[in-house]
């Protein structure tokens, strides 16, 4: 049985590969996504959780990809909805307690997912 930080960093390996996956379809650069991740927490530290989750949604494209991914995990983590205004509604009447255990979980997903992309990017650079 695998633990709860084994489990994050497995979502986020297959949120990373499948990222490089929509950057080669969509019209988005893979880098980008990385350079996104990496300024996720920052962003929900000066502007908070709700406002990071409605900018990624409105920025569409990779933003919007990276959303839903975080909304995916924590569908599967807390049974959270999926959908962008379901999730909202839940977090609009979340306790402080609740909206706290969620924001500690996106940080503590947002730890793999920036370090997994950044390797990846890093691996599509040199070749290696």
């Amino acid at each position: 049985m695998s633990t709860l930080e084994q489990q994050r960093a497995q979502a986020a390996w297959q949120m990373v590969k499948d990222a490089q996956q929509e950057a080669e379809r969509a019209e988005w650069s893979f880098k980008d996504y990385v350079n996104t991740c990496k300024g996720l927490p920052a962003l929900i530290m000066t502007s908070g959780l709700m406002q990071t989750m409605a900018f990624l949604e409105q920025k569409k494209k990779r933003h919007r990809f990276i959303g839903q991914q975080i909304r995916t995990w924590l569908h599967q983590r807390y049974g959270y909805a999926q959908e962008f205004e379901q999730f909202m509604q839940q977090m609009f009447k979340a306790d402080s307690a609740t909206y706290q255990k969620v924001n500690g979980e996106i940080y503590a997903l947002l730890k793999w997912l920036r370090q997994f992309a950044a390797a990846k990017a890093s691996t599509e650079q040199t070749g290696d």
